[in-house]
């Protein structure tokens, strides 16, 4: 039964190069067709999932803040009814930091939502530039400071291991960022995926990405800092003050049932993977032939299910239950974990168990790919 909701709105106003690939322009919307097909999604997916009360509501997508507040009002105010609202219900929206979008921060405030995820990325104009954003730092501290005064709780991210970065480049703009005050801050390093702009620039010798070492670097300088401004790490690239972890997000990593209605959107239920359609004009034509938008609903093998679970728990500061985990999925704890590579890793340091638990360690998390593949038994990947 699902505790957390997924909403996904796949439309921008503006044309943005980080837009998720679901993102569409357009010069108008009719909101009360589209207010229409997301009502009918919540109910399909509580008549499926529902039976608790949710924990957290998540909007994302292209640019959900700007939705209508009426609309964001009339899917929560359904939500609660069919599912309950679990006492200090996160309710979370992104929002490019714009001020555009900051100007509607009241009114979304207003209509139910308690926390804001923004998009700053970087403190610094030229790498905002090097990055694609259309806003400058002036303009998303601009943002920042109207959240702050609008939502409980605020959460920002930023990109670090861009090309030439320099450690003392990196402290003084996380020094900053910490100033700010919130409560939760993601700090992702710049990775090159096969298939995506910086993937071409590189191919083109237009940059030439910092060398891992030095990645490395500035990955334990982050968690230091944040230590230290009293944000520790609790995930690999999300740093909070204790109690504002994100709720939505924990859901996710600890393997826990979620609901996702809207285009594109996935979801996890009653051990099924949930996908709907991409294209929105396709999924307003589901829902209206069928009450729902599925493309795919695909039940999972248990082992594939507790791969899932390993390989999102494993990246949590916390690790995971394998007694539990082996309860829950009815496979042996060897059939989960590959032992001997569990104790050859936490012999050097990169991973630890104790109490049941398995985990990796600070020093681990950097490498959190390769051991992964090293930790998870090979019979269950295969499986």
């Amino acid at each position: 039964m699902a505790r957390a909701l997924y909403i996904h709105w796949p439309f921008c106003l503006k044309k943005c190069p980080y837009c998720d690939f679901n993102s569409h322009v357009r010069d108008g919307v009719d909101h009360a067709q589209w207010q229409h097909a997301l009502l009918t999604e919540l109910r399909h997916e509580a008549a499926v999932a529902g039976g608790e009360p949710l924990a957290s509501v998540f909007f994302g997508g292209g640019t959900p803040s700007l939705m209508p507040p009426a609309l964001v009002a009339a899917l929560l105010a359904e939500a609660e009814r069919l599912w309950g609202f679990a006492p200090g219900i996160e309710i979370t929206l992104e929002a490019n930091p714009s001020s555009v979008e900051a100007d509607r921060f009241a009114a979304l405030a207003g209509a139910g939502i308690n926390r804001v995820s923004l998009g700053l990325q970087a403190l610094d104009d030229a790498a905002l530039r090097f990055l694609g954003r259309l806003h400058g730092v002036a303009e998303g501290l601009a943002a920042l400071e109207v959240a702050q005064r609008h939502f409980a709780r605020v959460s920002f991210d930023l990109i670090y291991a861009r090309p030439d970065q320099t450690p003392q480049q990196w402290e003084a703009e996380l020094r900053r960022a910490l100033g700010f005050g919130t409560g939760h801050l993601s700090l992702y390093q710049l990775t090159i995926e096969p298939g995506t702009r910086f993937a071409t620039l590189v191919r083109e010798g237009r940059f030439v990405p910092l060398d891992d070492d030095l990645a490395a670097d500035l990955y334990t300088l982050t968690g230091a800092l944040t230590e230290d401004h009293g944000l520790p790490p609790y995930e690999i690239s999300n740093h909070a003050r204790p109690g504002e972890e994100s709720r939505h997000n924990l859901a996710y990593w600890r393997y826990q049932d979620y609901a996702g209605i809207g285009p594109g959107a996935h979801g996890r239920r009653g051990g099924c993977a949930t996908v709907r359609h991409r294209k929105p004009e396709n999924w307003l034509a589901a829902v209206a032939a069928q009450g729902h938008g599925l493309a795919e609903e695909r039940p999972l093998p248990g082992p594939e299910q507790a791969a899932e679970a390993l390989l999102m728990g494993l990246r949590l500061v916390e690790g995971i239950d394998l007694g539990a985990l082996s309860d829950r999925f009815g496979l042996a704890r060897d059939a989960l974990v590959d032992a001997a590579r569990l104790g050859f890793y936490a012999d050097q340091g990169l991973v630890w168990s104790r109490a049941g638990r398995i985990g990796v360690t600070a020093a681990g998390l950097p490498l959190l790919d390769g051991l992964l593949a090293e930790l998870v038994s090979t019979e269950l990947v295969a499986s």
